[in-house]
């Protein structure tokens, strides 16, 4: 599965390297291409020279030696690159590629790749587990870089506990597993809405509610993971677009539903999780109303219903919907599922804790038709998407 892959291992610094000169050798004896990239406190674990000899390439450790007048070097080694390998990840590596930071030649690379990254995390267990590194790794997580799982056992600093790098053997193992088998969702169209919609009552006024968008774009982020073509149309949020994903930004309710319907004939699913402003000022003003002394009626007037419209124009998409109910949570869900002509819909409490807006996590009901109920227990936004989009990949399977 690796002959002629090209392969940068990228090596960081931690006692930990030392295994990433195994994984060289293994890499080149598989058949790859391997070129390696250290960071100076790399070096003082191995030398380059370790890696040149094991590789039979340069090995590039500062991003100012242009030894090429003709070419920039990280960025040639970026576009070189079919797969990277980040071995060891070590704490400080990982808060870089989190944050985007880009002060040397690995960091730089890897911002500038196109290539799957994957980290294979190598540190003390109390720096593993301690809250910054792992909300670094579930950003990472979200933004398509794929973890090597670290082990467990006695780490090099006398700790017993999760830390150790991945054997280069398991590495090569889930290199060749993800080469060999073709993501799930490959060839499917899925368009996934998110976030809130502004109605404008004047140039500095609007309705909306209390969205963020993290469900959408953890929706989005997981069906492009799964090999998905998608297309992620938002309302206003503060989120960086998903790698593989291409992002249509909208504004209003009347903007998402024409975004929606013009690219609906061409999709194999719609998955709408944006909150959608169900009404709208009957009119807008077009100066900035003045504050009064009495109380103020402004007239609302009902904003198209997207969900219904894709349910009516229904051919081989399959509809997921979304009920976010503060009661009677099934009953209102079933009814939707229904009225819609939907295909699955996510049922949740918006007055639950750490499950309703703004939460970086949720706690959902999945309804489909001929099944009970599933009541999914509290999880992390990207572990609900993976549970959505496991049960949309056997829906898209029906269909076809």
């Amino acid at each position: 599965m690796l002959e002629n892959k090209h392969i940068v291992l990228a090596v960081s610094g931690g006692i930990a390297a030392f295994k990433a000169a195994a994984l060289a050798s293994r890499l080149t004896q598989a058949g790859a291409e391997v070129k390696v990239i250290m960071t100076e406190h790399a070096k003082n674990f191995v030398t380059p020279l370790t890696f040149q000899a094991l590789t039979r390439h340069r090995v590039y450790d500062d991003t100012f030696a242009e030894k090429d007048p003709e070419k920039v070097a990280h960025i040639d080694i970026a576009d070189w690159a079919e797969i990277v390998v980040v071995a060891p990840a070590t704490a400080n590596c990982l808060e870089k590629l989190a944050s985007g930071s880009a002060d040397d030649m690995l960091s730089t690379t890897l911002l500038a790749t196109l290539a799957p990254i994957y980290a294979a995390p190598a540190m003390n267990v109390n720096m593993y587990n301690h809250p910054a590194v792992q909300r670094n790794m579930k950003k990472l997580k979200e933004d398509g870089v794929r973890f090597l799982e670290a082990g467990e056992g006695y780490l090099a600093c006398g700790w017993v506990g999760k830390g150790r790098m991945a054997e280069p053997e398991d590495i090569i193992a889930s290199l060749e597993q993800d080469l060999g088998s073709i993501p799930p969702l490959t060839g499917q169209r899925i368009l996934v809405t998110a976030g809130p919609t502004y109605e404008y009552a004047d140039p500095v006024r609007v309705f909306t509610n209390p969205s963020t968008g993290k469900m959408g774009f953890a929706l989005a982020a997981e069906a492009a993971a799964l090999g998905a073509e998608v297309t992620l149309i938002s309302g206003p949020v503060q989120l960086q677009t998903p790698a593989g994903v291409t992002r249509v930004d909208v504004t209003t309710a009347e903007q998402m539903y024409r975004e929606v319907m013009s690219r609906y004939d061409s999709q194999d699913a719609v998955i709408k999780a944006a909150a959608v402003s169900d009404y709208r000022p009957a009119e807008i003003q077009t100066k900035k109303m003045k504050k009064q002394t009495e109380d103020v009626t402004i007239p609302m007037e009902r904003t198209k219903d997207i969900l219904a419209a894709l349910g009516e124009r229904k051919q081989h998409q399959v509809l997921v919907g979304f009920a976010a109910e503060s009661h009677e949570i099934t009953e209102y869900a079933e009814e939707k599922m229904k009225n819609k002509k939907l295909d699955m819909v996510i049922a949740n409490n918006i007055t639950a804790d750490n499950a309703g807006f703004r939460s970086d996590t949720n706690q959902i009901i999945i309804l489909e038709h001929g099944k009970s109920p599933d009541s999914l227990p509290l999880l992390s936004k990207s572990e609900t998407a993976q549970e959505v989009l496991k049960r949309l990949t056997s829906l898209i399977k029906k269909e076809d």
